[in-house]
């Protein structure tokens, strides 16, 4: 999981950056910055959805997965966590929940993500891991200083993530078809689009609660790749 640590390594640094020049920066600059994240983050989720050649596939795969989150309320777990954590932190201020969830679904829901482990645990190599860890190294930076500190810790989920995956393609590669590929990122692509929305504060959309939904999509695709295809 080469990669992997370089890219959480990555972060940690840009996160560090961040958080050091934060009161350096004026504020009128980091809004700006992140309006732009933002927008950059709504056209990739836009651009990953429309890789999707099964839209049955996405759909159900949120419909589920909203079920599923709901349910278990995976947002206010998270929020809960994420303030204990923060209690800890009083002094840097900043919104580390949003922080956190903010950093952690921006870094993990992309193409690269998915692909750059996948690459690395069927023994492609990591570059395209490290292609991402320069792109989140300087997105860490722009997010610390708007975000907080939560951006910082936001590298413990992208290690669990991106390394599961990884795992998950060391023991089960022939698992991950092309079609399950584009079918998660797609998904993952309107959960992108859903955090594009929060960030440019339209409207607060729940995306925590819809992260079942990347495990429905690799089921219902894989059935789909195997009966339809």
């Amino acid at each position: 999981m080469t990669g992997t640590l370089i890219n959480v390594a990555a972060v940690i640094v840009g996160s560090i950056i961040g958080l050091t020049f934060k009161k350096k920066l004026p504020q009128k600059v980091i809004d700006v910055v992140f309006q732009g994240i933002g927008l950059v983050t709504f056209c990739i989720g836009v651009f990953m959805f429309l890789k999707s050649e099964w839209l049955i596939v996405v759909v159900l795969s949120l419909l589920f997965g909203g079920i599923t989150g709901g349910l278990l309320d995976i947002n206010l777990r998270v929020q809960q966590w994420s303030n204990r954590v923060k209690a800890r932190f009083s002094k840097t201020g900043g919104n580390f929940s949003e922080g956190l969830t903010t950093a952690f679904l921006l870094y993990c829901m992309g193409a690269m993500a998915i692909l750059g482990a996948l690459d690395e645990g069927l023994g492609q190599g990591y570059e395209l891991l490290l292609t991402k860890s320069v792109l989140d190294g300087f997105s860490s930076i722009a997010l610390s200083s708007a975000l907080g500190i939560g951006v910082l810790f936001s590298a413990i989920p992208l290690f669990l993530f991106q390394g599961g995956i990884t795992l998950f393609a060391i023991y089960f590669g022939d698992f991950a078809n092309e079609l399950v590929i584009n079918e998660v990122s797609a998904t993952g692509g309107v959960l992108l689009c859903g955090l594009a929305l929060n960030i440019l504060q339209i409207v607060k959309v729940r995306v925590m609660d819809l992260l079942p939904a990347l495990l429905y999509a690799v089921i219902f695709a894989y059935i789909c790749s195997r009966c339809f295809a």
